[in-house]
């Protein structure tokens, strides 16, 4: 198989996110003021050395890797990226059973139409999300194992890897929204940066990597068993709900930017 030569630097005229709602940007603002998050946020710092960028989010909370290849990969190589992003998977394995080789299949298939259309194309490996929800547990071998997949799909293809699985705070709460599911603006903000890195964008570094300060001290185990409960009853119980019904919270829902458009630079 061929693998396309990536990128160091240069000039990107258009950005093409896919993806679900990490993607889409949700932890990041709301439905109602509008959601930013770390696709956006990587847009704004590309167009520090690419003024004339043009950006389009394809990305669609609640899709599966399947649903975002199907629904998502046909448009995105109709806008004709030179710079593309691909994130999704983590909706295949907080199912019940799923093949992660299914799920790599489909992600190297998105990887290998864009970098051979000529796109510089980037993406994620997941953290352990047991470090965050406890009950968890019963998928951390399938984030292990797609994690490894993802790393070798990229290396086929000449993809660029931001290794989030890797930093050395994913289980800092200060990095996720209230859900536990979806990154805070912090956590947003982070991918960016780490995306950025990977891409080798100028001005670009590896401080995303680095350690945020200490949190407090942990509070006492009764505020903490008021807080599991609390997320359970807000959170978990609708998303368990929804899986019974057979609902996405994508459903009905469409892309947010589904054409290219100029944005601007960076905000803080």
């Amino acid at each position: 198989m061929t693998v396309t030569e990536p990128v160091r630097s240069g000039k990107y005229l258009r950005y093409v996110a896919l993806g679900d709602s990490q993607t889409e940007g949700v932890g990041d603002g709301d439905d109602i003021v509008g959601l930013r998050g770390w696709a956006d946020r990587l847009a704004e710092h590309l167009t520090i050395d690419n003024p004339d960028l043009q950006y389009a989010n394809l990305a669609v909370r609640g899709r599966r890797a399947g649903e975002v290849r199907s629904e998502q990969l046909g448009p995105a190589l109709a806008l004709r990226p030179d710079v593309a992003t691909v994130v999704a998977g983590v909706n295949d394995l907080l199912r019940l059973r799923v093949e992660t080789s299914t799920v790599a299949d489909h992600l190297e298939a998105m990887f290998a139409a864009l970098t051979g259309s000529g796109a510089r194309v980037a993406t994620v490996t997941f953290p352990d999300l047991t470090r965050i929800i406890p009950l968890a547990r019963p998928v951390r071998s399938r984030i292990l194992d797609i994690n490894d997949r993802i790393r070798a799909a990229a290396a086929r293809h000449g993809v660029a890897v931001a290794e989030i699985a890797r930093h050395p705070s994913v289980a800092d709460r200060r990095f996720w929204s209230e859900d536990r599911l979806h990154c805070s603006p912090l956590g947003h903000q982070l991918i960016a940066a780490a995306v950025a890195h990977a891409l080798q964008v100028p001005g670009s570094d590896d401080s995303w990597n680095e350690p945020p300060p200490p949190l407090p001290s942990p509070p006492s185990t009764q505020w903490r068993a008021t807080t599991e409960l609390r997320w359970a009853a807000t959170f978990l119980r609708p998303w368990l709900g929804r899986r019974l019904r057979g609902q996405s919270s994508g459903d009905q829902r469409t892309a947010k930017h589904p054409r290219l458009h100029r944005i601007e630079g960076p905000r803080s």
